[in-house]
């Protein structure tokens, strides 16, 4: 055997044994939960929620209610390394007179279960359940990074008023294929998140905000989302996946966001 093809056969298999460690670690990759800070310190009228789903799995939330009752709830949908806390928090800062709303995603402690794609974008469906029920009919879905696919899934498939997306992308499949070019992703992803389809079969109100030096979720795939959004609003700031909440104009866009959707409705 020629020491070229043993060069090209050794390659080959390196490349698959490398595949085949992607395809089996991608719901670890995706979902980091070992990674998830610990919960911050809470309003004290914050409420601790709790949702059964089918499978005897639980999940577990924060409410904390707003200064204005009469204003749409926000639904918060973090990134894959997010405490809801901190996300119920953070958006109680940005706009304190909404009541806000968020669940810790399954799996990720204290709710029960195997993080996936299919899980995360039902269970959603069903913390909007969860709230209309109790006559929370008017809300906004805010959702950073992965958290921007769920809460694009949920405006298809209940009637939000609203919804504001942070670091988004137009499909989870394509950012995976292009942190992996080498890899045939669309024969192995199995949690794909289309926020592109998903905001196409929408009449809610759509606010993206876009990091323009994204380092997670390529630009080009946030930009593919705003272009197939012609009607909604589109902000850029020149900044990168995580530091974009340290820009100075990051906060107020976002209120802005939440403002101008509320004011619509």
């Amino acid at each position: 055997m020629g020491l070229l093809l043993k060069f090209t056969l050794a390659g080959l298999a390196l490349m698959s044994a490398l595949i085949a460690v992607l395809a089996l670690a991608q719901t670890a990759l995706l979902f980091p939960r070992a990674l998830v800070g610990p919960l911050p310190a809470m309003p004290a009228d914050t409420r601790d929620l709790r949702l059964e789903r089918p499978g005897g799995e639980v999940l577990h939330g924060h409410l904390i209610p707003g200064s204005d009752p009469r204003l749409p709830v926000l639904l918060g949908f973090g990134g894959n390394a997010w405490n809801a806390g901190a996300v119920a928090f953070f958006l109680h800062q940005i706009a304190p007179a909404h009541t806000v709303v968020a669940f810790h995603y399954r799996g990720y402690a204290p709710s029960t279960g195997r993080p996936s794609a299919a899980a995360l974008l039902s269970d959603a469906e069903a913390v909007f359940d969860l709230m209309a029920a109790q006559g929370d009919t008017g809300m906004i879905a805010v959702g950073f990074s992965i958290g921007s696919g769920v809460a694009a899934h949920l405006a298809a498939t209940r009637p939000l008023r609203g919804v504001v997306l942070v670091t988004p992308f137009d499909r989870l499949s394509r950012v995976a294929q292009a942190s992996f070019p080498f890899a045939p992703v669309g024969l192995l992803f199995r949690h794909e998140m289309d926020a592109e389809s998903a905001l196409a079969a929408t009449t809610a109100n759509v606010a993206l905000i876009l990091a323009a030096r994204d380092e997670v979720i390529p630009p080009a795939r946030a930009e593919a989302l705003a272009i197939a959004l012609p009607d909604a609003d589109v902000t850029r700031i020149d900044a990168g996946h995580n530091d974009i909440y340290n820009h100075p104009a990051f906060a107020m866009t976002l209120r802005s966001a939440i403002a101008g959707i509320s004011e619509r409705n």
